[in-house]
This record gives C-alpha cells, sequence and structure tokens, in this order.
C-alpha cells in the first residue's frame, strides 16, 4: 500500500462533498464560496471515551468558532446510525460527515498504519484540518491528542478568551 499524503500548513486543501449523518450535503467550494472557514477533524470511532471528550470539547467552544467564521464538521468511518446515536446522547451541535468508503480519509492522510500493544494495523489518526476561505490550510496536524486539543487549536486561530 502507498504512503498516506501528509499535508501541512499552506497546501492547498483536498475537496470535499459529503453528507452528514441527516442527508444534507456539505461541498468544501460551497463553504469557500460562502467566505466561511473549515474545522474539519477526523477521529476513530463515534463514542469512545477520547472522540467524546473531543467532541464534546467542540461543541462547547461552537458560538465562539462560529462567531469567528469557522464551520466545524467532524468525519469518521462510522454509520449514519452511530452518528445519530452519537449526536443525540451528546447534543452535538455540527455536522458528522459520512466517510464510510474511507476516500475523506485518504485525501487528508488520516487512514494511517497504527501501532496498539506491538500490533500494527490501518487505523484513523486523529487529525485537524483548518480550510481558509482560499482553499489554503491555515492548520494540518496528524496524531492530535484529543483532550486539550480544541483549546490548543483555538490559541493556535488567535481565538483565545
Amino acid at each position: 500500500m502507498a504512503e498516506p499524503v501528509t499535508l501541512a500548513n499552506g497546501d492547498i486543501s483536498p475537496k470535499f462533498s459529503a453528507l452528514d449523518s441527516k442527508g444534507i450535503n456539505h461541498d468544501l467550494d460551497e463553504i469557500m464560496a460562502a467566505g466561511q472557514s473549515t474545522i474539519l477533524y477526523f477521529y476513530p470511532k463515534d463514542s469512545t471515551p477520547g472522540c467524546t471528550i473531543q467532541a464534546c470539547d467542540f461543541r462547547d467552544d461552537m458560538a465562539r468558532l462560529v462567531s469567528k467564521g469557522f464551520q466545524v464538521f467532524g468525519v469518521s468511518k462510522d454509520s449514519v446510525k452511530s452518528h445519530e446515536n452519537f449526536i443525540d446522547k451528546q447534543e452535538i451541535n455540527f455536522p458528522l460527515l459520512m466517510d464510510e468508503d474511507g476516500s475523506i480519509h485518504e485525501a487528508f492522510g488520516t487512514w494511517r498504519s497504527k501501532m496498539n500493544y506491538g500490533r500494527e494495523y490501518m487505523g484513523c489518526a486523529r487529525s485537524t484540518f483548518v480550510i481558509g476561505a482560499d482553499g489554503k490550510l491555515v492548520f494540518a496536524r496528524y496524531n492530535v491528542k484529543a483532550k486539550g486539543h480544541v483549546a490548543m487549536l483555538m490559541r493556535e486561530l488567535g481565538i483565545d478568551e
């Protein structure tokens, strides 16, 4: 298998167009045309401890992110039912995009070789990308920590309290 792409700050973002769990399509070109920036974060699995912490941090800081012109999207390979259960249980206030075929993961290079207890396997590297309205990556980071990630991201973007 080929090595996954590794994106960096300043790169042109891969384009995406994806349905969320409610069936609404989100297209990067349309978001950029509206002059908005996008926070696209990839996480391994709905309703797991780390993913819940990260999603709830985005949820709790959503008003500030939106007020600064950011749209937030979570991406995992989970099903519509799994996303909907996660959204309902945690009161998630942003869309979770469908990527069951892994095409968005592949475009952003987040489906990578991982190691757990000495066993190597392919999985989602928890990653975050901030895409400016011009289509360039303002922030690109792989293997982020779930806890404290949103606060760190807001510091990096200059959205401090």
